[in-house]
């Protein structure tokens, strides 16, 4: 299937929760009539503050709450699956989970823990969130696609693109809150061609735009080339991908093939 469309909408969540609701809506629509068929929102797309306080454990939902059912009326509305990142109760009454849905119009299809908590750069997002267990990836399928999810901070992981590789994926998809700061727009780019480069696989990641996240929202293809991007705005871009295009580039570089090394758990 040649003209797959995969969008990834760039949004700054707030502490409005319905706002955010109200946001995703429009930009689903947007990816909706633009040709899009999965819709990637950011990291923490159900509520956010900065910095973290104890309002995130009192925002947290169940994974079929009432952000998941508002995504799941969505996609129903607009025939998309929706992935975007919500906070989830944990057992822990004072931290959350930082989850990752993927929802269609029958309701979720993949979910994701975060595994890589960003503890980096003067943060401490372990102080508020539990970091997920480790499994087997979750994963979804349409169009000839397998898609895979994976969080922010774990684009910096290349273990992690391996895991879902090895799952079967021909997609990462990496909602994020990319804090801004000296030389993290580059690396935000570098890893993401990277991370695509490696695995031969496209890679679609949303973040937040300015003044906290760096923006620049983009899909890039198993070369490495960029199809699409936003920039700094609140908006919408939508590459349409083709399908095949993942196993011509791996004929051409079969490099997972040629692995001689595999990934472990550390514990």
């Amino acid at each position: 299937m040649t003209g797959f469309g995969l969008a990834v909408a760039q949004f700054a969540p707030t502490a409005d929760a319905a706002a955010n609701i109200e946001l995703i809506a429009r930009l689903v629509e947007t990816a909706s009539r633009r040709g899009a068929r999965v819709v990637v929102l950011p990291e923490y797309s159900s509520y956010f503050v900065d910095p973290f306080d104890e309002s995130l454990a009192a925002h947290a939902q169940e994974v079929d709450g009432p952000f998941t059912r508002a995504l799941t009326a969505l996609a129903t509305e607009h025939d998309v699956v929706v992935v975007a990142g919500l906070l989830e109760r944990a057992g822990d009454a004072r931290r959350v989970r930082n989850t990752v849905v993927a929802v269609d119009g029958t309701g979720v299809v993949a979910r994701y823990r975060k595994l890589h908590l960003y503890d980096a750069f003067g943060q401490r997002e372990s102080d508020w969130v539990e970091p997920g267990e480790l499994g087997q990836p979750e994963t979804f399928e349409l169009g000839g696609l397998r898609f895979g999810l994976m969080t922010c901070y774990d684009l910096r992981f290349p273990e992690v693109g391996r895991l879902l590789v090895d799952a079967g994926a021909d997609v990462f998809l990496v909602p994020a809150e990319w804090v801004r700061g000296p030389l993290k727009e580059n690396h935000w780019s570098t890893l993401i061609h990277a991370r695509a480069i490696e695995n031969t696989v496209f890679v679609a990641a949303a973040d937040h735009p300015p003044p906290l996240g760096v923006g620049n929202s983009m899909v890039v293809d198993p070369q490495g080339v960029q199809l699409a991007s936003v920039g700094t705005a609140t908006d919408v871009a939508v590459a349409h991908l083709d399908s095949e295009a993942v196993e011509r580039v791996r004929r051409v570089n079969p490099a997972l093939a040629l692995r001689r090394l595999r990934v472990t758990p550390r514990g």
